[in-house]
């Protein structure tokens, strides 16, 4: 069985109705990214970041997996997935899919702030004062700008063992997360889905772009994966 590795971002969250910071010129839910996506925005001001991720999870109660997720959960009959995504909602999960790779972070879990490692999963909101068993506040695990991304190790390992390779819904530009692609092996097949993705060409052929939104660009892509590398 093949190993295909799906490298997903926000355009296939939005699908499904999560707004990304990058749809209104750099703010995310009308608040300065700094603000509330960066340890010093913590710093500052941590019920302001706690009260926004609430908002965040909540929100997550109203939305369901799109097409395009179930689509790469149905892809697990023909082939070894995995998902490396940059989102941070559990919609690859509710979508069926299996094996996943979160490399920001997830909204459904809590972490110390005292140390990273020691995560929760948390389904309600976090408020000052909610301590983790070690005494220390408890925050979103979430990865920050500015902060290391604990999973990305694991995800080159899983891209460098890569049959064929899709990355969907990513703009390729926020980095460590857009240079997974980087280290797919030569003999790896690269797909791509994103209606406004620029330079495809740089690590794909023009006959695997598929310029097209994420569930539409499903429904094509999956037929073609079967029907060629089954």
């Amino acid at each position: 069985m093949k190993k295909l590795v799906v490298l997903s971002g926000a355009g296939i969250s939005a699908e499904s109705g999560i707004k990304t910071f990058r749809d209104s010129n750099g703010l995310w839910e009308n608040h300065r990214v700094e603000d509330v996506a960066s340890p010093e925005g913590f710093a500052k001001n941590p019920k302001l970041v706690l009260d926004f991720y609430n908002a965040r999870r909540k929100q997550l109660k109203d939305v369901e997996p799109n097409a395009a997720h179930k689509l790469l959960a149905e892809l697990e009959d023909f082939f070894d997935v995995y998902i490396i995504t940059q989102n941070v909602d559990d919609l690859h999960e509710r979508g069926g899919s299996t094996k996943i790779i979160h490399l920001h972070g997830e909204l459904k879990k809590a972490r110390s702030v005292d140390n990273e490692n020691k995560i929760l999963d948390w389904e309600d909101d976090i408020h000052l004062g909610d301590l983790h068993s070690d005494g220390s506040q408890l925050r979103p695990h979430i990865v920050w700008f500015g902060e290391m991304v604990p999973e990305m190790d694991n995800a080159i390992e899983i891209a460098s063992q890569a049959d064929l390779f899709l990355v969907i819904g990513t703009s390729m530009q926020v980095y460590p997360a857009a240079s997974v692609v980087r280290y797919v092996p030569s003999h790896c097949e690269v797909f791509v889905i994103d209606p406004n993705l620029e330079n495809p060409n740089s690590f794909t052929r023009n006959e695997n772009y598929f310029k097209a939104s994420a569930t539409e660009g499903m429904k094509t892509l999956k037929q073609i994966l079967i029907e060629k590398y089954k």
